[in-house]
């Protein structure tokens, strides 16, 4: 991962532990992470708690994506040791090498996937944080945070449900 994408990465992941943070932690973490700038708007307690709201929403769908990526990487790499005995019907049985070759290119290829969905949800926060406590609104960036809280919700309960 290069560096500007680990960046974006990591103010992903920081999205949720400075929704609790004051504004002003809020405004300077772009600034020293991302070098962007983001200068204070009209702030007031319903749009400091709005941006809390949302970018709790968001940073938990990164922190999940982020996860199962490592758990897609791990899994796939190491399945003789996960699923030892039961891979005669899974995905690329009958045999353990067959299915190990399987389940570890799907790992290669999903987690950077995951991880790259993380590094534009990190562009999404800095926009998100641009409209409520910046200067630079722009009117869809509330109701995305909005679907995708909703969207990554419903995914996290259909993989709960899975397990």
């Amino acid at each position: 991962m290069t560096g500007g994408a680990g960046r974006w990465l990591a103010y992903a992941l920081l999205a949720l532990p400075s929704a609790v943070s004051p504004v002003r932690t809020r405004l300077r973490v772009p600034r020293r992470l991302l070098r962007e700038s983001v200068t204070a708007g009209k702030v007031s307690t319903p749009r400091c708690l709005i941006h809390s709201v949302l970018s709790v929403g968001t940073g938990a769908l990164a922190w999940f994506l982020t996860i199962l990526a490592g758990l897609v990487l791990v899994r796939g790499l190491a399945y003789p040791l996960v699923a030892a005995n039961a891979y005669e019907n899974a995905w690329g049985g009958p045999t353990l090498a067959g299915a190990w070759a399987v389940h570890a290119a799907l790992g290669v290829l999903i987690a950077p996937a995951f991880l790259a969905v993380v590094t534009l949800l990190g562009h999404f926060q800095l926009r998100l944080t641009r409209t409520v406590l910046g200067r630079t609104p722009s009117w869809w960036t509330i109701p995305t945070a909005l679907a995708l809280t909703a969207a990554g919700t419903l995914f996290f309960i259909a993989w709960l449900h899975q397990i």
